[in-house]
């Protein structure tokens, strides 16, 4: 039986947020599956952020870490800014509006881990996406994200908040393009000697 896999591709976190705009929360949905996917939250982590852990005006994020994580500041990208934008416009208009949690179901308080996996499971069946999707496939596509960029491990392990970096090592073996070029020559016209009588040009 193969093993499904356990992220998404960039590619299918945006069919993600374009199926967001089309359900009945897109505001709040799409800042959700955008912030995840960008600081890599767990799910925990974001249904629980709070009002006092953005700074819009300096465009920063304060990241609270479960699992004894490495807590940190991240920068927020213009993208997510406006995304905020959005919501805390509609935001302003609901049910609880006066706590502090930024995530607010119908009920007024912070998303259940329930209502989160089937409302990313429910997108992702009508985005197409061919796997099962759930909210940590997301903090698992930020990862792998970071490493097709090039991003150093030891980067990675402080952004995504791993004490361990066995963690993080996960994202950059697998990644394909750490490997470009490692038997292209400095000089094209010298060999490699790979062993008695056996070279390789």
């Amino acid at each position: 039986m193969t093993k499904q896999r356990r992220y998404l591709t960039q590619g299918e976190v945006e069919q993600l947020l374009e199926a967001a705009k089309a359900g009945s929360s897109p505001e709040r949905d799409y800042c959700f599956i955008l912030m995840s996917f960008v600081h890599g939250f767990r799910v925990s982590e974001a249904r629980h952020l709070t009002l006092s852990d953005i700074d819009m005006q300096e465009g920063c994020l304060y990241i609270h870490r479960l699992k004894q994580g490495f807590s940190t500041t991240h920068p927020l990208l213009a993208k997510e800014l406006k995304a905020l934008k959005a919501w805390l416009k509609v935001r302003r208009t609901l049910k609880g509006s006066e706590t502090d949690w930024l995530f607010l179901s119908k009920r007024g308080g912070p998303l259940s881990r329930q209502r989160l996996y089937q409302l990313i499971q429910d997108l992702g069946e009508r985005a197409g996406i061919s796997v099962c999707s759930h909210p940590h496939m997301l903090r698992h596509a930020c990862g792998f994200a970071l490493a097709d960029r090039g991003v150093d491990t030891r980067l990675i392990q402080d952004y995504l908040g791993h004490r361990n970096i066995r963690h993080t090592v996960r994202y950059t073996a697998s990644n394909a393009g750490r490997f470009e070029g490692v038997w292209r020559l400095k000089n094209k016209q010298k060999k490699l000697h790979l062993g008695p009588n056996c070279y390789l040009i």
